[in-house]
This record gives structure tokens, C-alpha cells and sequence, in this order.
């Protein structure tokens, strides 16, 4: 079990969250905390502390990564050797798995999501880590001295010196997203990316994609839909 006075409580924000999910347990129950920028109001879609087994209903593993939860956190390294080996020769290097990879699921639209997140590796690349928040539509880059918004794999780019995403250390994000403006957050630093090429039309899912040989580490998620 995790010992809640070794990491920050990220917390909910709306009394509309307690009435449209009247059957969380009390402890469970979110209360006014995080203020979201793009919308008046949420309902809470999704939370977990990764106190107990995955939910798949939310989460898809990708590219035969290993992913587990241990120690009340949500952890994910590369694929077997064996499965690397297969796909190599299947000529499919780029889905051999040597990165962890994993989808959050069942994501709306409009969307709020907060976590802790830490990519551990040596080095960052050009390419990763990212996360993708909605299938190659709005991949946010991390890279050693700016954060890159790609929409649509080409369409446009966006890049900025802050918020920076450390490696080999937890930090705090959180996105929100409605159609024309993604706001991201890294440790209470933000930046509003605005285009009309930013909609979630059609896109359900979230992307965490790690770097080569590294892990990447999730905890204490919550999802919400924006109203």
C-alpha cells in the first residue's frame, strides 16, 4: 500500500461530481479542489489510485508491453525479447514493443484529466516520450528543452519552452481539451494551445507512450467529462 504522506492528493473539483456518481464510497468521494479553465462544471467519468487490479474497461496495453500494478502505482516497461524478436522479423520494428505503451480509454470529448506521471530513461528522443490524447490527433512531445504539440501527425506544430516535463521524476499534469484549445499543465505551469484543428470528434482515448528500454508510471488519474 502506498503511504498517502509520500506523494500529493490530486482532488476533483465539482459538487456535480458527487451527485452524478452517488455510489462512490465516502472515501472516494472527490471534493472542490482543481479548477478547470475551459469549462464551468465536470462530471467525473473515471478515478483510480491503482489500489487494487487494472481496469481493463479503462485501459488497453499496446504493443505486448509489460504493464502491472505494484505498490498502489501503475507501472509499464518493454515486451519480452521474444515478442521483439517476432515483430523484428516480421519487419514491424516500430511495434516491436520496446517502449512501454498503454490506452486510457472510453475518453470524451470534451475532457479534463489529471495524474502523476514520471518517464524514466536515460536519454529523451526525438520522437518520445508523449502522450497522444486522442490516436495520433494531439501528440504532445516531451522532449530536453521544449514541449511540442503535433496535431494530426503533420497539420500543424506548436512548440513551446514550458511547461517542461522532467525526466526520471514524478510531476503533476493536467490537460483539458474542447474543440479550437488543449490546455496543459506540468507542476501548476501552463500553456493554452489554441488552433481549429484541435477536436476530439470521434476520438476516445488517451496515449501514453514511453521511451526505448525505459518505464513510464501512472497514479492517482482522474478523467472528466467537460460541461
Amino acid at each position: 500500500m502506498k503511504n498517502p504522506a509520500s506523494r500529493p492528493l490530486i482532488l476533483p473539483f465539482v459538487l456535480l461530481t458527487l451527485l452524478s456518481n452517488p455510489r462512490l464510497p465516502a472515501a472516494e468521494k472527490p471534493l472542490a479542489d482543481y479548477k478547470p479553465e475551459l469549462f464551468k462544471s465536470a462530471k467525473l467519468i473515471y478515478q483510480d489510485s491503482f489500489d487494487g487490479p487494472l481496469n481493463t474497461d479503462f485501459w488497453e496495453i499496446r504493443q505486448h508491453s509489460t504493464w502491472e500494478v505494484k505498490d498502489g502505482i501503475l507501472t509499464g516497461s518493454p515486451s519480452t525479447k521474444e515478442f521483439q524478436d517476432q515483430m523484428i522479423a516480421k519487419g514491424d520494428k516500430a511495434h516491436a514493443g520496446f517502449k512501454p505503451v498503454i490506452w486510457l480509454k472510453q475518453v470524451p470529448e470534451n475532457l479534463i484529466c489529471t495524474l502523476r506521471l514520471r518517464y524514466n530513461g536515460d536519454a529523451y528522443h526525438p520522437r518520445y516520450p508523449l502522450v497522444d490524447v486522442g490516436h495520433h490527433i494531439h501528440t504532445l512531445l516531451f522532449g530536453d528543452k521544449k514541449t511540442t504539440l503535433t496535431l494530426k501527425k503533420d497539420v500543424e506544430k506548436q512548440e513551446v519552452t514550458a511547461p517542461h516535463l522532467p525526466l526520471n521524476q514524478w510531476v503533476d499534469i493536467a490537460i483539458e481539451l474542447k474543440k479550437g484549445s488543449l490546455l496543459l499543465k506540468i507542476d501548476g505551469k501552463k500553456h493554452l494551445f489554441q488552433s481549429p484543428s484541435i477536436d476530439m470528434t470521434s476520438q476516445h482515448q488517451i496515449d501514453f507512450k514511453g521511451l526505448d528500454l525505459g518505464t513510464c508510471q501512472i497514479d492517482d488519474i482522474r478523467l472528466w467529462e467537460g460541461l
